[in-house]
């Protein structure tokens, strides 16, 4: 888990190459659940500027990651865009070997 975090953060705004199911998943986790510390410490607090900076902080490496895993399916980027057919293609298994986005990583 660790290594799938720190690869999305080092490629914080990469969005060629290929992210594996477990890279884009992990990371998926990682995001809820500094998401929810956030949302408690806003419940304790009283302000929700937290939270915004959370979003703002994550949202590229997100995007990077969601677009990385659609090549990792040998489909373009912008199939994010498509809700339902994205989230099927996020849990399909990626191109075996070499495709035109690149080698598996």
């Amino acid at each position: 888990m660790v290594d799938a975090v720190s690869t999305c953060l080092k490629k914080y705004a990469t969005f060629t190459g290929r992210a594996s199911r477990s890279e884009y998943w992990f990371f998926f986790l990682f995001t809820v659940i500094i998401a929810v510390i956030a949302a408690i410490i806003e419940a304790v607090v009283g302000s929700a500027a937290l939270g915004y900076l959370v979003q703002i902080a994550f949202w590229i490496p997100g995007l990077a990651v969601s677009i990385r895993r659609m090549h990792d399916v040998d489909k373009s980027g912008w199939f994010i865009l498509i809700p339902i057919y994205s989230f099927i293609l996020a849990v399909t298994a990626g191109t075996a070997g070499a495709n035109r986005f690149g080698d598996p990583e």
